[in-house]
Parts: C-alpha cells; structure tokens; sequence
C-alpha cells in the first residue's frame, strides 16, 4: 500500500498522537459534585501540565504532517 507521506512522517504523527493522549490522560481526575467540592479541580497538573502537554502534542502533529527531508 502507498501512502502519501514517508514513513518518518507517519512515525511523527503517531508520537504527536501519543503526546496529546498523555496530556488528556494528566487531565482526567475526579469531578466536583452537586453535594461535595473537590478542591483537585483547580490542581496545577489539570489546568496547566495536562494542557501544555496537549497543545505541545497538536504543535507537533503540525510539524510532523508538514515535515520534509531534506535530501
């Protein structure tokens, strides 16, 4: 089967893929409910690492879909 995109770019791609999985797994915690407050909510691995993370992993999806050997 031929792709479009070589090989390292696909390698590329799947490690972006795995980066932004980490960083929505680092933001799944447990939810604040109608009878409780859960002060993990506001922790600084939802709301900043978890994010961070992420966006670094669709900034790199970006660079590995428009990547290009240079020969």
């Amino acid at each position: 089967m031929k792709y479009n995109l070589p090989k390292l770019n696909l390698i590329l791609i799947a490690i972006s893929f795995v980066i932004i999985i980490i960083g929505f797994c680092l933001m799944v915690g447990e939810p604040s409910g109608a009878t409780e407050y859960n002060p993990d909510i506001f922790s600084f691995r939802r709301i900043t690492v978890g994010p961070m993370i992420s966006l670094f992993g669709f900034v790199m999806m970006v660079f590995a879909i428009l990547f290009k050997k240079r020969k």
